[in-house]
């Protein structure tokens, strides 16, 4: 008997997720959270097998709970259940340690089997999600930065304007925009601040 945690911030969701997979005999819903905090608290409490994770939630997104609960029960399995996929969400919970994820259309069929594989410490992932990861993985550009834009992102990190950062590194403000606009391209960000986050994930400031 695989022991569930649905984790969605949407009532009606978790409502239908509950009963769609209770009516497989081999698996077990033991709870729901409607957030990330609850999330991290539950599944504490509950030792859930598996943990199906929506992504984008209040108090808390579903990447930060599974970072959360991975150090504190690292033989959890989290798979992420959500209808968003661009590389940048991908990445953040691959690399938090999810051990799938999923898109929202996935038919009852595939999710049970998603589960069960999950279970069992296989990953699982849709097949436009594992495109997407494979390409990423493979592209020398997405996620590397060079030196100038590191330093550029490190004094960006240290809360200077683009002005501030120009005359630091003896640049226009133009180049430094201009930086600004490569490195989120590279990181798959749209700001400053997720810019430095992201770095700061995937170790490219220290």
């Amino acid at each position: 008997m695989i022991r569930l945690l649905i984790v969605d911030d949407h009532p009606v969701v978790r409502e239908g997720l509950r009963g769609m997979l209770e009516s497989d005999p081999d698996v077990t819903v033991v709870g729901e959270a409607g957030s990330g905090d609850e999330a991290v608290a539950f599944a504490a409490v509950l030792t859930p097998d598996v943990i199906l994770m929506d992504l984008r939630m209040p108090g808390g997104d579903g990447v930060a709970a599974t970072r959360r609960i991975l150090a504190d029960r690292p033989a959890s399995r989290i798979i992420v259940l959500t209808t968003y996929e661009t590389d940048q969400d991908i990445v953040r919970a691959v690399e938090a340690g999810a051990t799938g994820y999923l898109l929202k259309d996935t038919s009852r069929a595939d999710l049970l089997a998603a589960i069960a594989s999950a279970a069992r410490g296989e990953t699982v992932l849709s097949p436009s999600v594992a495109t997407k990861l494979v390409t990423h993985l493979r592209s020398p550009v997405t996620g590397s930065l060079s030196k100038r834009e590191t330093e550029v992102l490190a004094l960006v990190a240290r809360g200077l304007t683009n002005a501030d950062i120009g005359k630091a590194l003896f640049i226009s403000e133009t180049t430094v925009k201009t930086h600004l606009l490569r490195i989120f391209t590279k990181l798959s960000v749209s700001d400053r601040t997720a810019a430095v986050t992201t770095a700061l994930e995937r170790g490219l400031l220290r």
